[in-house]
Parts: C-alpha cells; structure tokens; sequence
C-alpha cells in the first residue's frame, strides 16, 4: 500500500493535484484531494509536501475494469478520519472525497452535537444521509475532536462557530469526564452547565467535577 508521497507540488486543480515525487523530476502522480485539504495546500504550490495517502481501486465501465485512485491528505489523523467516514453505510470513497469539505475536527464536532443540520452543509450529505453519519459515528469521532476546534468554512451558522479556549482546569476537567464515560460534547455541555451555576470561578479541575455532580457551592 501506497501510505506516503513527498515531492513538489507541481499544481492544484480543482480536487486533484499533481506531485513530482522527490528524486524522480520526470514522474508526476496525480492525487486526489478533499476540498479541506486542497485549501490547505494552496499556498505551499511549487514547494516540496509530504502528504499521507490511501489509495483504491475505482470501478469502471460497470465494473469490468479498475483504475488506481491516490486520496492525498495533510496528517494522518485525517486519513484515519477518512477511513472511519467510509465505513458508514452508504458513504463510499469518492462520496467521502466531496464531503469533506471541512476539517475532521468540525465534521466530528457536528457529529459528536447531534447536529444534523450542520452535517447537511456538507456536499453529498443530505437529511437522511447526516442522520445515518450520526447513528454510526456517535462515540467513535472523540479522538478527532480538537480542543480549540476551527471551523472557517462559511456555509452557514454551524458550521462558522468561532473557535473557543478553555483554562487548563477546564480542559482538565472534561478529559476527566471522558475518562468516566461521557462523551466530549456531554462532558463540556456538563461542565459549561456547571461553571455558570457557581458562585465563584473554580480554580482546579477537582473543583469543576465537584460542580458538576453537585458537591461544589452553586449561586
């Protein structure tokens, strides 16, 4: 399996790029490239990339012949993103390509929120389909929950949320939470819940938790 390519990147086209491979100044691979991705890289044409890759094998002519198709990524937590994304009914490779218009951290954000409505901002996903992401992935996207999570794409309310910084008590406090079993987004819907009842700012992780089983001091 082809999992890395570091070369120049010669050009970007639409969801496609091509990369001469280092060493190899006569040979350009094409790859393909979420629409996240191909915004990324924009401003890093003609200089030299590494890029994570996985490639497949794409039908054609009703499935009577295969051609090799490379999807390129940035970090490999995005392919592995990739990967999961695939794995729901309905959603194959090349849909997966033209969902992901947004980071895995904001497509596992709406996710991990319930929020249908976001998902269907994403090319691909419509009602049904964003309800069936959400069924399937709900508990498995918390690793690709970013802790300040940037969501630039301006397609609409949910999915141009600012991105939030927490104090290290609070961070600490929701890892904690997770640890027992919470979900990311349950664990800081309980602690936002829980710092807007006390009547004095905490000052320690411990002090949060207490807040959020009702052993702290509220208003």
């Amino acid at each position: 399996m082809l999992a890395r390519l570091t070369g120049i990147l010669e050009s970007i086209s639409g969801n496609s790029a091509l990369i001469v491979p280092a060493g190899l100044a006569g040979l350009a691979v094409e790859v393909l490239l979420p629409a996240f991705v191909a915004t990324k890289l924009t401003t890093q044409v003609g200089q030299s990339v590494t890029l994570h890759t996985f490639l497949y094998l794409e039908g054609q002519g009703q499935g009577t012949s295969f051609e090799p198709r490379l999807i390129a990524f940035v970090h490999p937590t995005e392919r592995a993103f990739f990967e999961l994304f695939t794995t729901v009914k309905g959603i194959g490779n090349r849909k997966a390509l033209r969902a992901m218009a947004e980071s895995p951290a904001a497509i596992a954000s709406a996710i991990a929120r319930k929020d249908a409505k976001a998902l269907t901002q994403l090319p691909e996903i419509g009602k049904r389909m964003a309800e069936t992401v959400i069924a399937e992935l709900t508990g498995k996207v918390d690793s690709f929950l970013a802790g300040d999570v940037e969501i630039r794409g301006g397609r609409g309310a949910s999915f141009a949320t600012p991105s939030r910084t927490v104090s290290p008590p609070v961070a600490d406090a929701i890892a904690a939470l997770c640890g027992l079993g919470e979900t990311r987004a349950d664990a800081e819907q309980k602690v936002e819940r829980a710092l807007e009842r006390a009547a004095r700012t905490p000052t320690s992780a411990d002090e949060i938790i207490a807040l959020v089983f009702g052993l702290g001091s509220g208003r």
